[in-house]
């Protein structure tokens, strides 16, 4: 082969690789935290690191590492000269796009995550709108498309025309932050104050590069006096209707808030059930309304089957923001009177014949979607019982109660009965009494209400004030309470108290207290029965009731990135590969991470760039790197956990670890001393250089030869 042959192709050569390298520069996105990613915990699918061989930092340039600093060509061709160990375990796991992240971030190893914003639209275009009118609302989105939170600070409206825009809403809000990957929306209407084009700015600052972004606001102001339309409520529910039955009238008041008369030109009920609405009130399609006047459409509505119903009342006109509508819904089912007795059975215990008459009260309620009407409320039974005056009247309306008083004073020794029943356009009702007649004295004990006992609405967790229940003792003998307790579906959610308790006596003529509290479990309607219960058989049943109600309160919470890793395979000995677990707090209160406990050969590193010591605190938003280290000491499969424990109840998050271990082999020699990247040299001398020394060489001879033979 001639030395012309010889030096073009060392040219060739030198030129393929050199577009080989801007080539695979050009094809990235050259992002250095991804890259220092890589460059610390290795390919995505697992395996070794480059910090194994070149320390945690590029910036140490152990073995040369500087010599790949934004030259990922130099990175490929190490790859590929140590197949057969070192850089080599690379081959095929790297794309050209992260071998130039890899590069990039060589070349600037003390990178850091960093906010960007962007803004979009950057401009919001107002239809012409009449002065004095404000517009519908346009909006605009910012998002946090950096890799750190984007801080807010101020949200500003400026310009010539300033004064006629308005802030109306968005999630957007200042000195809020918006976590990488995250956005938030400005809302802003429009009402000019002058005719004419009409521009502002929106400004939004930031702790983005730039320090803030701006949209245009741009909207005309239009001179030509129009009507506009405004309504008293954009929706009307009916609730709970009857079917057959006409509802109660609904009105909606219609204004004209324009500088026009408003002009109707249809005022009509559409939708599913449009046929069941009837429309009323003084707005009329003949008669305009003046500016600043006011009108009624009245809504009535007559279902006809039982289920849901639902339309739309639309009125349409010249007004200059278009037709309105107001939806129209509710629910309707057949008539059902229900009616309940509280409590189902009075026992009123052993009483002293001709003793002064005692009584205990029954409660009707209404719990049916129709009124009661009674027909009959009467005893049944031993004459000891007498009904004393109550409350009830002829009907009872739904929802409604009302109470019925029974007398008990006996005249005879032995146990009566008698039985009080009601009769109504609802199923009938009955409640069974008991007493008995004796000749020696007994105490009467007698509640100072008869309940039912309502709570005010309490938070779940917390307690509704107590509320008090004197039982007293108007007999001649003592009273021993044999019972006193809660039941019901959640008598959990109720305490008692005070100085009344089971087996505990009440001396004639005094009194003892029962204070029952209501500290709701769970959100909604909640009740129970306080039960009491005398030795000489009376018994009494206070119903509770309360409402628990939910309070949404934001709790930290922890993102962690990956959620499991395998490491590949390592030679037991060699150096340890090392893996970094992105831990975030993607909620809105500070997170206190208590602890990480590990499982098999796998432990937490000590990194001047990650997480702090266990236990530390994570604000919201931010993030650290959890270093994990695995160091096998068994050959074959390795798998373990990581377990972090936080401050929060039920906050504790487990990070799936595995690997393989391989025996070292007893022969091993030492590896990965290349310059500029690992080899399967067993000298600092990367291999390459030898052959590109005599391939230098040879140039060098083919040169002086030829210039002899041109002397000659």
């Amino acid at each position: 082969m001639t030395g012309l042959t010889w030096e073009f192709r060392l040219r060739h050569a030198a030129a393929a690789a050199l577009l080989l390298g801007l080539a695979s520069q050009s094809a990235s996105a050259q992002d250095a935290l991804n890259g220092r990613s890589l460059y610390q915990n290795g390919p995505v699918g697992g395996g070794g690191t480059c910090v194994a061989c070149h320390g945690a930092s590029p910036a140490n340039n152990v073995s040369n590492i500087q010599r790949a600093a934004n030259q990922p060509s130099v990175i490929a061709a190490a790859i590929a000269r140590n197949a057969g160990g070192g850089m080599g375990q690379f081959a095929g796991r790297f794309s050209s796009a992260e071998l130039a992240d890899i590069a990039a971030y060589i070349a600037n190893p003390t990178v850091t995550a960093s906010p960007a914003a962007s803004l979009a639209p950057a401009s919001l275009a107002f239809s012409g709108t009449s002065i004095g009118q404000t517009s519908a609302p346009l909006s605009t989105t910012l998002s946090s498309t950096g890799s750190a939170a984007l801080n807010i600070g101020n949200i500003t409206l400026g310009g010539a025309a300033a004064g006629d825009y308005s802030l109306t809403g968005g999630s957007c809000a200042n000195g809020a932050a918006i976590a990488a990957g995250a956005n938030c929306t400005v809302q802003v209407s429009f009402r000019p104050t002058a005719a004419g084009a009409r521009a502002a700015t929106l400004t939004i600052t930031h702790n983005a590069t730039g320090g803030s972004s701006a949209v245009a606001l741009s909207g005309t102001g239009n001179a030509t006096p129009q009507a506009t339309i405004a309504l008293s409520a954009p929706s009307v529910n009916f609730g709970a209707q009857l079917t057959g039955a006409a509802s109660g009238a609904s009105t909606i008041t219609v204004t004209n808030s324009g500088q026009a008369p408003l002009a109707f030109t249809s005022i009509a009920v559409g939708g599913a059930n449009a046929n069941i609405f009837t429309l009323g009130g003084n707005c009329a399609v003949a008669t305009p309304l003046p500016v600043n006047a006011s009108c009624s459409v009245t809504v009535q509505a007559t279902p006809t089957a039982a289920g849901a119903f639902a339309g739309s009342l639309t009125l349409a006109s010249n007004a200059s923001n278009g037709a309105a509508t107001v939806a129209l819904s509710g629910t309707a089912s057949a008539a059902a009177p229900a009616l309940t007795a509280s409590p189902s059975a009075l026992a009123f215990g052993l009483r002293t014949i001709s003793s002064p008459a005692t009584s205990q009260t029954v409660v009707l309620a209404n719990t049916g979607n129709v009124a009661v009407a009674f027909t009959r409320i009467a005893l049944t039974g031993s004459s000891s019982f007498t009904i004393a005056a109550g409350d009830c009247g002829a009907t009872l309306a739904v929802g409604a109660s009302c109470s019925v008083p029974v007398r008990f004073a006996p005249t005879a020794d032995g146990a009566v009965t008698s039985t009080l029943g009601v009769t109504s356009n609802a199923a009938a009702v009955q409640v069974a009494i008991t007493g008995s007649g004796t000749t020696q004295s007994v105490g009467v004990p007698v509640l100072s209400e008869t309940g039912p006992i309502a709570f005010a609405d309490t938070q779940v967790g917390a307690s509704a004030a107590e509320h008090t229940t004197t039982v007293g003792n108007t007999g001649s003998a003592a009273v021993r309470i044999s019972t006193l307790s809660l039941g019901g579906a959640q008598a959990g959610d109720f305490v008692t108290g005070g100085t009344c308790a089971a087996n505990g006596t009440v001396s004639a003529g005094a009194s003892c207290t029962i204070t029952t509290a209501f500290r709701p479990t769970a959100a909604g309607a909640r009740s129970a029965s306080l039960l009491l219960v005398t030795d000489a058989g009376a018994q009494f049943t206070l119903p509770l009731s309360g409402n628990g109600v939910a309070v949404a309160v934001s709790a930290p919470s922890l993102g962690v990135s990956p959620q499991s890793f395998d490491f590949g395979a390592v030679t037991i000995g060699a150096a340890a590969p090392t893996r970094r677990f992105s831990l975030t707090n993607s909620g809105s209160t500070a997170l206190t991470l208590a602890s990480a406990a590990f499982s098999g050969p796998f432990a937490a590193v000590a990194d001047s760039t990650g997480c702090a010591a266990f236990p530390f605190t994570l604000q919201p938003g931010a993030t650290c790197d959890l270093v994990v280290r695995y160091t096998p000491v068994n050959a074959g499969g390795n798998s373990g956990n990581a377990v972090i424990q936080s401050n929060v109840a039920g906050g504790s998050w487990t990070i799936a670890l595995n690997g393989q271990a391989n025996a070292a082999p007893s022969n091993a020699t030492p590896q990965n001393r290349g310059g500029g990247g690992c080899s399967a040299s067993q000298s600092v001398n990367d291999p390459m250089l030898a052959l590109l020394a005599m391939l230098s060489l040879g140039v060098i001879v083919w040169r002086r030869r030829r210039n002899r033979d041109d002397q000659n």
